[in-house]
């Protein structure tokens, strides 16, 4: 029987296309989605909509939150796909705390791309200018950490198809 994750975590910076990755693979897998950016307290929100980038302090509680619906799920037996930015190793260590079966999966795109992405699009928070602040705080998946970095560039079903071959079985 093949044994897989019941938790993946798609991570990496504003326009890396997580949300539209996650979906998809969550689609594929049957499982559950979840949009991390939705559980970002109000005082985030109004912070990154006018400009500056939050701080370990302020991503706290939030990863916290992101951990415990993590959790939850697992308690149930339901696997899901979440959506995190997940830039620093500490983060990952919160959301896997007490949750041994999650997966990072890090969408990985070139800086002109995701420039590009940040520039052309609407995000109801994320302005375009945080987009330097999270590349310079990205720290790539140790060796250590269950989880692939993928790249982020091509068709949709091709991402999707190599996300589903990472997952350990």
């Amino acid at each position: 029987m093949e044994q897989r994750p019941t938790s993946v975590v798609v991570m990496g910076v504003s326009g890396a296309g997580k949300t539209t990755v996650a979906r998809a693979l969550a689609e594929r897998l049957g499982w559950e989605f979840g949009e991390g950016d939705d559980h970002h307290p109000a005082a985030n929100v109004e912070k990154m909509r006018s400009g500056f980038p939050l701080d370990d302090d302020d991503r706290r509680p939030w990863l916290e939150e992101l951990a415990a619906w993590i959790a939850e799920r697992q308690r149930a037996g339901r696997s899901s796909v979440l959506t995190c930015s997940a830039l620093k190793r500490s983060y990952r260590d919160l959301l896997r705390a007490g949750n041994d079966t999650v997966f990072f999966v890090h969408v990985a795109v070139p800086q002109d791309v995701l420039m590009e992405r940040v520039t052309t699009r609407t995000h109801q928070y994320m302005p375009p200018s945080l987009l330097i602040s999270q590349l310079s705080t990205l720290e790539p998946l140790g060796e250590d950490e269950a989880g692939a970095t993928i790249p982020g560039t091509g068709p949709l079903d091709e991402v999707t198809d190599h996300i589903v071959r990472e997952l350990p079985r």
